[in-house]
């Protein structure tokens, strides 16, 4: 048994490790305890469900994404509008790519498992578009945009960069071109927002 106090940080760390290991076919909750060394009782103790367990490691990989470009949302370092839309979207770019190149098992697993957190993967996005939402208000109010309605704009901005960002495209993502393709898109948009 394992002397470390079993936290539910230390419940997710191992999950990923064991889903990498196995794939979400076949990773179990007692495969979790294993690499814990401790009961798989002791990990329900945590996580009611295997679903719960798979929800919330969900959560834990889609978290990383929304910090890193809540960063990007509230930095002061590039001006409001068009520098940090175009920031924000390369960053999100750059954080899918890096997790579909420098881990392709676990982005294979959570691409799995994403199909099975849809109410995970909707808060995911709403984070997002909200984030997306108050750099057009902010851009508008410094009058960079043209007043439009924030959310819907968020909305038709993150749809048209969806090649960028949707797991279903990564196998593009290092292709020839693609960040001439990027920028183009990113351009296109931004133009599109002038006042």
């Amino acid at each position: 048994m394992s002397s470390e106090a079993l936290t539910p940080d230390r419940i997710l760390e191992a999950t990923e490790e064991v889903l990498r290991r196995y794939g979400p076919a076949k990773a179990t909750v007692v495969d979790v305890a294993r690499a814990l060394g401790v009961s798989h009782g002791s990990v329900y103790r945590h996580f009611r469900t295997k679903a719960a367990l798979r929800e919330a490691v969900t959560q834990r990989w889609l978290g990383r994404t929304e910090e890193l470009l809540a960063e990007t949302t509230a930095s002061p370092d590039t001006g409001p509008g068009p520098e940090k839309l175009r920031a924000w979207l390369a960053r999100l770019f750059d954080a899918k790519r890096h997790k579909a190149g420098d881990d392709p098992e676990l982005f294979a697993t959570y691409s799995a498992l994403i199909d099975d957190s849809s109410t995970v993967v909707e808060r995911h996005i709403d984070i997002l578009l909200g984030q997306v939402g108050r750099i057009i208000e902010e851009g508008v109010q410094a009058g960079r945009f043209t007043p439009a309605d924030p959310a819907q704009t968020a909305r038709a901005v993150f749809a048209a960069t969806s090649r960028f960002h949707d797991p279903a495209y990564a196998p593009v993502w290092s292709s020839e071109g693609i960040e001439a393709e990027f920028t183009a898109v990113t351009d296109l948009i931004l133009r599109g927002l002038r006042p």
